[in-house]
């Protein structure tokens, strides 16, 4: 299968099966890529991504809500009638109700003070209409607990009421609610915690370096299970961060090692097939839903994993368009523009030369794996590996 040179950049899906736990992850793709190969369409400087939840299941990376509970536990220095704190969770049945069920059973008999940030959470769930908000900000002081909300409200997209669903949570798992908005992190000092987890993604380090100037009992959730402990159990270097619900009482971790994953994944395709590829372990992509304004890294990077040739590198250009217009300006020829946009397109230029305004430069790990999350998702496109062609130059 050969692509004409008039395709420019583009991706395809490739089915591989179904990955179980102890799959054979590396051959399985390896069935994929030597068709793949036999049929003309891998060649030199193609990526190939790998979705992080597949790699993650060949692994076996899972954990128990029991063993998340024990492990903030003792974490923390919790118990029966101790205090926890919950900063900035997002508003998630799949990616924070397991881990709040296990913070609330860290504490049997005791108090889960959750604060919630508003008018939404960090990745743009919406927890209160507008107008609430600026209630809060106006007559409330910026602060408002829960049990003073005259109304609830439902997520627009999910319909799930997020204050009472985890208020439920914390019940049934024998502990205490207190649930407050306000997006001052020092707030939740004030009810007193024995601890805190600090359970936002993007600015954890931030908050958990304020909250830990005051209070020295604080974690983030990349703290929890992100060690090899030597005892077999599942970790990763991202701990609870990139979690999904697997099922009733059980997360599945972000995968472990994925850099390695992907490097002796790129070994085995250059001595099978000869072709030097990069790469990728994908998660979420980075951007932002314009619709629901949700924004969709709920992991905290858009790629856990990649080969050298990827890391660090960006994905620069020029402004083809207001080059166009430049040299046509000039009285150029449509031959003569086309071979000057030739030699610009290789031309060594600084990030804010003319020619390349308006093509901010991006990470190329961002921009493949939230390439990779469009054409993968999350739904049943069964095409857990995708293959970028023309995007990456090495």
């Amino acid at each position: 299968m050969h692509i004409p040179d008039y395709v420019g950049a583009s991706a395809f899906g490739l089915k591989i099966g179904v990955v179980l736990p102890g799959s054979d992850l590396r051959e399985l793709i390896m069935e994929c890529v030597r068709e793949v190969n036999r049929d003309g369409l891998l060649a030199d400087n193609d990526v190939l991504c790998v979705t992080e939840s597949v790699v993650a299941r060949s692994q076996n990376n899972y954990v128990t809500t029991a063993e998340t509970a024990s492990e903030i536990e003792t974490k923390l220095q919790l118990g029966a009638g101790k205090k926890v704190g919950v900063l900035f969770p997002i508003a998630s049945r799949n990616r924070f109700s397991l881990v709040m069920e296990s913070i609330a059973r860290a504490v049997p008999g005791g108090e889960v003070i959750v604060q919630l940030s508003f008018p939404r959470d960090e990745v743009g769930n919406q927890i209160v209409s507008e107008e609430l908000a600026d209630e809060i900000n106006g007559s409330c002081g910026g602060c408002i607990n829960a049990h003073e909300l005259k109304n609830s409200f439902a997520h627009p997209i999910t319909g799930v009421d997020y204050v009472r669903l985890y208020k439920d949570i914390i019940t049934e798992n024998g502990a205490r609610p207190v649930i407050l908005m306000c997006n001052d992190p020092l707030k939740i000092l004030d009810y007193n915690p024995d601890g805190v987890v600090v359970a936002d993604i993007h600015t954890r380090k931030k908050h958990c370096e304020l909250i830990s100037s005051r209070l020295r009992k604080c974690i983030t959730l990349q703290d929890i299970f992100n060690e090899d402990d030597g005892s077999g159990r599942s970790w990763s270097e991202c701990g609870l961060l990139g979690s999904n619900m697997s099922s009733r009482n059980r997360l599945k971790l972000a995968p472990c090692g994925a850099d390695n994953f992907a490097l002796r994944l790129q070994e085995k395709v250059k001595a099978e097939t000869g072709k030097k590829v990069e790469i990728i372990v994908n998660g979420d992509g980075a951007y932002k839903d314009p619709s629901s304004n949700i924004y969709e890294l709920a992991d905290p990077y858009p790629a856990f994993g990649a080969t050298p040739g990827v890391k660090e590198a960006f994905r620069e250009g020029v402004k083809y368009k207001y080059l166009v217009d430049v040299h046509h300006d000039k009285g150029k020829s449509e031959a003569e523009i086309e071979q000057m946009l030739k030699e610009e397109s290789t031309a060594k230029r600084a990030q804010d030369h003319i020619s390349a305004e308006g093509t901010t430069p991006r990470r190329m790990e961002d921009v493949l794996a939230s390439l990779a999350d469009l054409i993968s998702g999350s739904a049943d496109a069964g095409t857990p590996l995708v293959l970028i062609k023309g995007i990456y130059k090495a």
